[in-house]
């Protein structure tokens, strides 16, 4: 898969369950040792001790940030330890930087992870979700845009409420770059939103928290590019999760440094994707206009024939038809949707 480099866990004697452990299994094999710890949500160390259980872990996707990256591992470590979130770990996902990154990072504290080449932004977050051993994970970027200090505003809220699944930092319109691009996320959002059943007033931000065990229920299905954002969002959504918005402010991109979203390619992308999870999770939602459309189309047609030559043509039919074909189908659909509900329920 690709190289690791990982700093050690620092270790926690506060941890009632973790010394536990370790009293108890003292003299036992290493390799139980380690099962056991599995079991707990705990670490093992080198000796065959056990640390105390990760917190948060903050999963920061990089390619070619090394003016950057070791910044906001800094800034990241520093905003945990301020909100009292240790043990935590820093992960950076090197996806096949030539600007040493993954140096940058380690040498700031992070545990990095290396792609041998570059697969893509959102491969890097699934490759993070995988190694992350904390109980929630913060997903950032590692440009800078993303502060440290709004770590609170979102760890502190999912930690502090068992009611949140996930947590998004919403941007304002100064946190997107480009009025087009402003005008594009508005579009998806409302889009989106109709999709879910609920607002969403910043689809495709990247900044947030969520449980482990949640977001890895949804690895799957998320793309290996920019699109992990949105995919993540509906998916929970559609799924019964609770998801929480709150504001946050990003720094503007240095101007010597060049987004590598493509405005036509991952806009195009981005609609792709809601198309797929409004018909993977809700599929009356998009079949049921559509017959409804084709439906009033007949109807127009037959009123314009009838009128005019007082005849039912085979085109009038054909929209009919088409018209409880399509619900059909979205009705169909809607059912194997629910049955797919079910299995993901039975494999918790």
């Amino acid at each position: 898969m690709g190289n690791e480099t990982e700093p050690s866990v620092p270790e926690s004697s506060g941890q009632g369950d973790a010394a536990r452990l370790k009293r108890t299994l003292r003299n036992a094999g290493d390799e139980t040792v380690r099962l056991a710890a599995d079991a707990l949500g705990t670490d093992v160390g080198g000796d065959g001790g056990v640390r105390a259980t990760i917190r948060v872990s903050a999963v920061i996707p990089a390619r070619d940030e090394a003016a950057s990256i070791a910044e906001v591992v800094r800034g990241v470590r520093s905003e945990l330890e301020r909100l009292g979130q240790s043990p935590f770990e820093v992960i950076v996902v090197d996806d096949g930087s030539v600007d040493g990154t993954g140096l940058s990072a380690a040498a700031a504290g992070a545990r990095v992870v290396r792609h041998p080449y570059s697969i893509g932004n959102g491969a890097a977050v699934k490759r993070g979700l995988r190694c992350a051993r904390g109980t929630y994970v913060v997903l950032m970027d590692g440009d800078g845009q993303h502060r440290p200090e709004e770590l609170g505003a979102l760890v502190g809220l999912l930690a502090g409420c068992s009611d949140y699944d996930m947590v998004v930092g919403t941007r304002d319109a100064s946190g997107n770059a480009g009025a087009l691009r402003a005008l594009g996320n508005r579009i998806y959002s409302r889009l989106a939103s109709y999709v879910a059943g609920r607002p969403i007033p910043d689809l495709t931000s990247g900044y947030r928290a969520v449980r482990t065990e949640v977001a890895r229920r949804f690895v799957y299905m998320l793309p290996n590019t920019f699109s992990y954002p949105s995919t993540l969002t509906l998916s929970l959504l559609r799924a019964g999760y609770s998801v929480h918005h709150v504001p946050i402010r990003v720094t503007p991109r240095a101007s010597s440094t060049k987004s590598k979203i493509r405005l036509v390619d991952d806009g195009a992308r981005f609609l792709l994707i809601i198309l797929k999870i409004a018909t993977f999770y809700a599929p009356i939602r998009v079949f049921g206009p559509l017959s409804a459309a084709t439906f009033v189309a007949g109807v127009g047609r037959y009123l314009v024939t009838y009128l005019s030559a007082r005849r039912f043509t085979n085109m009038s039919l054909l929209l009919f038809m088409t018209s409880l074909l399509l619900l059909a189908l979205g009705l169909l659909s809607e059912q194997i949707a629910q049955l797919r509900f079910l299995r993901t329920d039975d494999d918790r």
